[in-house]
């Protein structure tokens, strides 16, 4: 059964969260002055903006952006956030896609962060936009709608459901995010700082299972622990401890994909001193538990 704009509350409270990671939400908003979603504790999820027209203002934390006809705007999981019709605007209308977003699109967006969790990707050309808005509409016509012969109600909002409509929904973003990032024009980046943190990044990668801190990743590129940790989210749109994190949680699923480790196994190699610990986040970032993958579940 869709589910509508109508049905769902104007502004999010803690007990009225974003939907769970392992959904793709996906719809398409017409709103007033207004209209607003706060969530004080943060999403489960990623959520993607696509403004068609008016202007919206979304904050993660402290940062902010505004977002016009032809921004892609996108807040990551776990930080504080609230979006709003934009002071002085009439309406803001935009599609909108609440999911798990795949690992390779925050190496797109980096290059777009505002703040840690925050991006925005501004400049689009209108040659892609009539791509984008297809690209959408391709994931609510996938995901559930309503019956056979029937309109669409305004603002539709729809749930893909079983895993061929989910991969449909995820394929159809990862082209909303790659025609929006790669037409968009780049903020241009300063050269010795992106040395450094290409430097810290390469660390992680190669060995994400160590004992690395912000401490050591800034004293291996000749920094102070503030200024690495500042020069890293500027760049790469990520806290380190953030991208330390996503990269155990990487190799953690490679590992259980091609070994036959045991989880408890896993989590050690993987970084993570408590199984239960590594359990827990493991599910919020695929969607499944440690064994469900393994099995099949979530990929």
């Amino acid at each position: 059964m869709p589910v509508h704009a109508e049905d769902l509350p104007v502004t999010a409270a803690v007990a009225d969260p974003s939907p769970p990671p392992g959904l793709v939400v996906t719809g398409r908003y017409d709103q007033r002055p207004g209209y607003g979603v706060n969530r004080p504790g943060g999403s489960a999820s990623w959520l993607f903006t696509f403004t068609l027209g008016g202007r919206g203002l979304l904050r993660q934390g402290a940062a902010r952006a505004r977002a016009g006809a032809g921004d892609l705007v996108v807040l990551a999981p776990g930080t504080g956030h609230r979006y709003t019709v934009a002071p002085g605007t009439e309406s803001w209308r935009f599609w909108w896609t609440h999911c798990q977003a795949r690992p390779s699109w925050t190496t797109w967006l980096a290059p777009y962060a505002v703040s840690d969790g925050l991006y925005a990707v501004t400049s689009v050309p209108g040659a892609v936009r009539g791509r984008i808005e297809a690209a959408f509409g391709r994931m609510l016509a996938d995901s559930t709608g309503p019956a056979e012969g029937t309109e669409r109600e305004p603002d539709p909002v729809a749930v893909a459901h079983g895993c061929l409509a989910r991969e449909l929904a995820l394929c159809a973003l990862e082209e909303v995010v790659l025609l929006a990032a790669g037409g968009a024009r780049t903020p241009p980046a300063a050269a010795d700082a992106d040395a450094r943190v290409r430097r810290a990044e390469e660390l992680i990668a190669a060995d994400p299972g160590a004992p690395h801190t912000v401490r050591s990743l800034a004293e291996s590129v000749a920094l102070s622990p503030s200024r690495f940790a500042h020069l890293f989210t500027l760049r790469t749109g990520r806290s380190p401890m953030r991208a330390l994190r996503e990269a155990r949680l990487r190799h953690a699923a490679r590992l259980l994909e091609a070994t036959d480790l045991t989880v408890e196994r896993v989590a050690a190699a993987s970084g993570f001193c408590s199984p239960f610990h590594f359990s827990r986040v493991f599910r919020a970032r695929y969607g499944v538990p440690p064994g469900a993958y393994r099995a099949g579940e979530g990929r």
